[in-house]
Protein backbone atom coordinates (compact mmCIF):
# COMPACT_ATOMS: atom_id res chain seq x y z
CA UNK A 1 0.00 0.00 0.00
CA UNK A 2 1.09 3.67 -0.44
CA UNK A 3 2.16 6.09 2.27
CA UNK A 4 -0.60 8.22 1.40
CA UNK A 5 -3.21 5.45 1.84
CA UNK A 6 -1.73 4.29 5.11
CA UNK A 7 -2.20 7.67 6.10
CA UNK A 8 -5.69 8.18 4.82
CA UNK A 9 -6.55 4.86 6.81
CA UNK A 10 -5.35 6.36 9.55
CA UNK A 11 -6.94 9.29 9.45
CA UNK A 12 -10.63 7.88 9.36
CA UNK A 13 -9.30 5.19 11.75
CA UNK A 14 -8.41 7.90 14.49
CA UNK A 15 -11.86 9.68 13.19
CA UNK A 16 -13.71 6.73 14.43
CA UNK A 17 -11.64 6.66 17.57
CA UNK A 18 -12.09 10.35 18.76
CA UNK A 19 -16.30 9.58 19.17
CA UNK A 20 -14.90 6.29 20.64
CA UNK A 21 -12.83 8.18 23.26
CA UNK A 22 -14.86 11.46 23.57
CA UNK A 23 -17.83 9.06 25.64
CA UNK A 24 -15.38 7.06 27.45
CA UNK A 25 -15.29 6.56 30.88
CA UNK A 26 -11.01 6.41 30.41
CA UNK A 27 -11.72 10.08 29.33
CA UNK A 28 -14.36 11.48 31.33
CA UNK A 29 -15.04 14.23 29.49
CA UNK A 30 -17.79 15.42 31.40
CA UNK A 31 -15.58 15.48 34.84
CA UNK A 32 -12.58 16.82 33.52
CA UNK A 33 -14.53 20.10 32.35
CA UNK A 34 -16.17 19.98 35.89
CA UNK A 35 -13.37 20.40 37.47
CA UNK A 36 -11.04 23.35 36.13
CA UNK A 37 -8.28 22.03 38.81
CA UNK A 38 -8.12 18.71 37.04
CA UNK A 39 -4.82 17.79 35.15
CA UNK A 40 -4.68 14.54 32.62
CA UNK A 41 -2.71 12.26 33.93
CA UNK A 42 -0.74 11.82 30.59
CA UNK A 43 0.46 15.42 31.29
CA UNK A 44 1.06 14.89 34.80
CA UNK A 45 2.98 12.23 33.90
CA UNK A 46 5.00 14.66 30.60
CA UNK A 47 5.44 17.61 33.92
CA UNK A 48 7.53 15.05 35.85
CA UNK A 49 9.88 14.13 32.75
CA UNK A 50 10.21 17.88 31.51
CA UNK A 51 9.88 19.93 34.55
CA UNK A 52 13.56 19.90 35.53
CA UNK A 53 14.33 21.32 31.79
CA UNK A 54 11.79 24.44 32.69
CA UNK A 55 12.46 27.52 34.15
CA UNK A 56 11.52 28.06 37.83
CA UNK A 57 8.59 29.29 36.90
CA UNK A 58 7.85 26.02 35.18
CA UNK A 59 5.34 25.80 32.15
CA UNK A 60 3.69 29.06 33.30
CA UNK A 61 3.45 31.88 30.06
CA UNK A 62 5.40 29.77 28.03
CA UNK A 63 4.38 29.27 24.58
CA UNK A 64 3.34 25.53 23.63
CA UNK A 65 2.93 23.46 20.59
CA UNK A 66 1.40 19.72 21.24
CA UNK A 67 1.90 17.58 18.56
CA UNK A 68 -0.82 15.16 17.90
CA UNK A 69 -2.77 15.86 20.82
CA UNK A 70 -6.16 13.77 19.89
CA UNK A 71 -9.22 15.54 21.44
CA UNK A 72 -7.49 17.96 23.34
CA UNK A 73 -7.62 17.03 27.00
CA UNK A 74 -4.27 16.91 27.22
CA UNK A 75 -3.57 20.46 25.50
CA UNK A 76 -6.35 22.09 27.60
CA UNK A 77 -4.57 20.63 31.05
CA UNK A 78 -1.16 22.62 29.38
CA UNK A 79 -3.16 25.52 29.04
CA UNK A 80 -4.42 24.68 32.66
CA UNK A 81 -1.21 24.44 33.70
CA UNK A 82 -0.32 28.30 33.04
CA UNK A 83 1.47 27.57 29.45
CA UNK A 84 0.60 31.07 27.35
CA UNK A 85 -0.31 30.74 24.12
CA UNK A 86 -0.84 27.27 23.07
CA UNK A 87 -1.53 25.39 19.98
CA UNK A 88 -2.77 21.76 19.35
CA UNK A 89 -1.57 19.91 15.56
CA UNK A 90 -3.54 16.68 14.78
CA UNK A 91 -3.76 14.44 11.46
CA UNK A 92 -7.84 13.93 12.42
CA UNK A 93 -10.54 16.75 11.50
CA UNK A 94 -13.21 14.80 14.20
CA UNK A 95 -10.63 14.47 16.93
CA UNK A 96 -10.07 18.68 16.10
CA UNK A 97 -13.34 18.93 16.39
CA UNK A 98 -13.75 17.66 19.64
CA UNK A 99 -10.81 19.54 20.84
CA UNK A 100 -12.20 22.45 19.95
CA UNK A 101 -15.49 22.08 21.81
CA UNK A 102 -13.87 20.71 25.00
CA UNK A 103 -11.75 24.02 24.60
CA UNK A 104 -14.53 26.47 24.60
CA UNK A 105 -16.48 24.64 27.31
CA UNK A 106 -13.57 25.26 29.46
CA UNK A 107 -13.08 29.09 28.24
CA UNK A 108 -9.37 28.22 26.08
CA UNK A 109 -8.48 30.05 23.21
CA UNK A 110 -6.56 27.55 22.00
CA UNK A 111 -5.57 26.92 18.20
CA UNK A 112 -5.91 23.65 16.30
CA UNK A 113 -4.47 22.71 13.40
CA UNK A 114 -5.62 20.23 11.12
CA UNK A 115 -2.03 18.20 9.32
CA UNK A 116 0.66 15.80 9.59
CA UNK A 117 3.31 15.86 12.40
CA UNK A 118 5.82 15.38 10.32
CA UNK A 119 5.58 18.80 8.21
CA UNK A 120 4.13 20.83 11.22
CA UNK A 121 6.47 23.49 10.59
CA UNK A 122 5.00 24.45 6.59
CA UNK A 123 1.74 24.55 8.59
CA UNK A 124 2.29 27.02 11.77
CA UNK A 125 4.10 30.11 10.95
CA UNK A 126 5.54 30.67 14.22
CA UNK A 127 7.72 29.14 16.64
CA UNK A 128 7.23 27.76 20.35
CA UNK A 129 9.17 28.03 23.95
CA UNK A 130 7.92 24.19 24.13
CA UNK A 131 6.55 21.68 21.77
CA UNK A 132 5.17 18.91 23.83
CA UNK A 133 4.05 14.71 22.32
CA UNK A 134 3.17 11.79 24.01
CA UNK A 135 1.63 8.39 24.72
CA UNK A 136 1.24 6.72 21.55
CA UNK A 137 2.28 9.21 19.06
CA UNK A 138 5.55 8.45 16.88
CA UNK A 139 4.15 4.76 15.65
CA UNK A 140 1.45 6.74 14.01
CA UNK A 141 4.36 7.70 11.48
CA UNK A 142 5.94 6.79 8.67
CA UNK A 143 9.79 8.32 9.27
CA UNK A 144 10.94 10.87 12.11
CA UNK A 145 13.62 12.77 9.67
CA UNK A 146 10.72 15.76 8.38
CA UNK A 147 9.54 15.35 12.09
CA UNK A 148 12.63 15.94 14.00
CA UNK A 149 13.51 19.11 11.65
CA UNK A 150 9.58 20.54 11.71
CA UNK A 151 10.32 20.17 15.62
CA UNK A 152 13.58 22.11 15.20
CA UNK A 153 12.08 24.61 12.95
CA UNK A 154 9.26 25.58 15.00
CA UNK A 155 11.03 25.83 18.51
CA UNK A 156 12.46 29.40 19.69
CA UNK A 157 16.08 29.08 20.12
CA UNK A 158 16.53 28.00 23.44
CA UNK A 159 13.35 25.97 23.05
CA UNK A 160 12.95 22.40 24.53
CA UNK A 161 10.74 19.59 23.06
CA UNK A 162 9.94 16.91 25.08
CA UNK A 163 8.38 13.00 23.73
CA UNK A 164 7.37 11.02 25.95
CA UNK A 165 5.83 7.63 24.73
CA UNK A 166 5.27 3.67 24.94
CA UNK A 167 8.70 1.70 24.52
CA UNK A 168 9.11 0.20 21.39
CA UNK A 169 10.57 -3.07 22.99
CA UNK A 170 6.71 -3.02 23.62
CA UNK A 171 5.67 -3.14 20.17
CA UNK A 172 8.45 -5.86 19.28
CA UNK A 173 6.37 -7.83 22.48
CA UNK A 174 3.08 -7.25 20.80
CA UNK A 175 2.22 -5.68 23.97
CA UNK A 176 2.22 -9.33 25.34
CA UNK A 177 5.13 -9.77 26.90
CA UNK A 178 7.54 -11.63 27.11
CA UNK A 179 8.35 -13.18 23.77
CA UNK A 180 9.53 -10.97 20.93
CA UNK A 181 7.43 -11.64 17.69
CA UNK A 182 7.73 -8.39 15.80
CA UNK A 183 10.63 -5.93 14.60
CA UNK A 184 12.52 -3.47 17.37
CA UNK A 185 14.54 -1.87 14.82
CA UNK A 186 13.02 0.76 12.66
CA UNK A 187 12.92 1.35 9.30
CA UNK A 188 10.97 -1.81 8.21
CA UNK A 189 7.90 -1.99 6.89
CA UNK A 190 4.76 -0.92 7.89
CA UNK A 191 2.60 -3.38 10.58
CA UNK A 192 -0.86 -3.47 9.22
CA UNK A 193 -4.18 -4.89 11.55
CA UNK A 194 -7.38 -4.37 11.82
CA UNK A 195 -9.52 -3.81 15.37
CA UNK A 196 -13.26 -2.48 15.98
CA UNK A 197 -12.25 -1.15 18.94
CA UNK A 198 -9.68 0.28 20.80
CA UNK A 199 -7.71 1.57 24.06
CA UNK A 200 -10.73 2.43 25.86
CA UNK A 201 -13.08 0.46 27.62
CA UNK A 202 -15.73 -1.51 26.05
CA UNK A 203 -15.02 -0.15 22.74
CA UNK A 204 -15.00 -3.40 20.99
CA UNK A 205 -16.65 -3.07 17.78
CA UNK A 206 -17.56 0.39 17.64
CA UNK A 207 -14.59 1.56 15.14
CA UNK A 208 -16.24 1.40 11.97
CA UNK A 209 -12.71 1.83 9.81
CA UNK A 210 -10.72 -1.00 11.56
CA UNK A 211 -7.47 -0.81 9.62
CA UNK A 212 -4.32 0.47 11.39
CA UNK A 213 -0.73 1.02 10.22
CA UNK A 214 1.48 1.31 12.38
CA UNK A 215 5.90 2.03 11.80
CA UNK A 216 8.40 0.63 14.40
CA UNK A 217 10.96 3.44 15.43
CA UNK A 218 13.82 2.39 18.42
CA UNK A 219 14.86 4.57 20.83
CA UNK A 220 18.25 4.83 18.86
CA UNK A 221 16.04 6.77 15.73
CA UNK A 222 14.36 9.10 17.77
CA UNK A 223 17.64 10.50 19.56
CA UNK A 224 19.38 10.15 15.92
CA UNK A 225 16.44 12.04 14.36
CA UNK A 226 16.46 14.59 16.78
CA UNK A 227 20.43 14.89 16.94
CA UNK A 228 20.39 14.66 13.31
CA UNK A 229 18.00 18.02 12.89
CA UNK A 230 20.13 19.80 15.01
CA UNK A 231 18.73 20.03 18.70
CA UNK A 232 20.72 18.66 21.73
CA UNK A 233 19.86 15.93 23.96
CA UNK A 234 19.31 16.86 27.62
CA UNK A 235 17.91 14.07 28.97
CA UNK A 236 16.94 10.26 27.83
CA UNK A 237 15.06 8.15 30.65
CA UNK A 238 13.57 4.89 30.35
CA UNK A 239 10.09 4.71 32.64
CA UNK A 240 8.68 1.58 34.72
CA UNK A 241 5.01 2.93 33.64
CA UNK A 242 2.65 3.84 30.74
CA UNK A 243 -0.51 5.65 30.70
CA UNK A 244 -2.55 2.67 29.48
CA UNK A 245 -3.29 -0.86 30.57
CA UNK A 246 -1.64 -2.08 27.70
CA UNK A 247 -1.65 -6.27 28.38
CA UNK A 248 -3.09 -8.23 31.37
CA UNK A 249 -0.41 -7.77 33.62
CA UNK A 250 -0.34 -4.75 34.39
CA UNK A 251 -1.66 -3.17 37.77
CA UNK A 252 -2.44 0.51 38.74
CA UNK A 253 -0.13 2.88 39.82
CA UNK A 254 0.02 6.08 41.01
CA UNK A 255 1.66 7.08 37.51
CA UNK A 256 -0.71 4.48 35.50
CA UNK A 257 0.04 1.06 34.88
CA UNK A 258 2.90 -0.77 35.84
CA UNK A 259 4.45 -4.28 36.28
CA UNK A 260 3.66 -6.21 39.59
CA UNK A 261 5.93 -7.12 41.85
CA UNK A 262 8.07 -10.31 41.06
CA UNK A 263 7.56 -9.14 36.84
CA UNK A 264 11.03 -8.48 34.56
CA UNK A 265 11.39 -5.28 35.46
CA UNK A 266 11.28 -3.63 31.68
CA UNK A 267 10.83 0.00 30.64
CA UNK A 268 7.66 0.93 29.81
CA UNK A 269 7.79 4.29 28.51
CA UNK A 270 10.83 6.46 27.39
CA UNK A 271 11.16 9.95 27.42
CA UNK A 272 13.39 12.14 25.61
CA UNK A 273 13.82 16.01 26.32
CA UNK A 274 16.10 17.81 23.52
CA UNK A 275 16.55 21.48 23.10
CA UNK A 276 17.12 23.99 20.15
CA UNK A 277 20.44 25.65 20.74
CA UNK A 278 20.53 29.99 20.95
CA UNK A 279 21.88 31.19 18.28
Amino acid sequence: MLEAEAIAANRANWDDRADVHVRSQMYDVDAFLADPSDISSVVRNDLAVLAPHLPESGIEGLSLLHLQCHIGTDTVSWARLGAGEVCGLDLSPNSLRHAARIAEADGRDIAWIEGDARFASTLIDRRFDTIVTSAGTIVWLPELTAWARSIHDLLEPGGVFLIRDDHPILGAMGFEPWEIDDDYLGGGDARVYSDSGTYTEDSAGQVEHTVNHEWRHDLGEVVGALLGAGLVIESVVELPYMDWPAFADLVACEQGWTLPEGKPRIPLNFGVVARRPRD
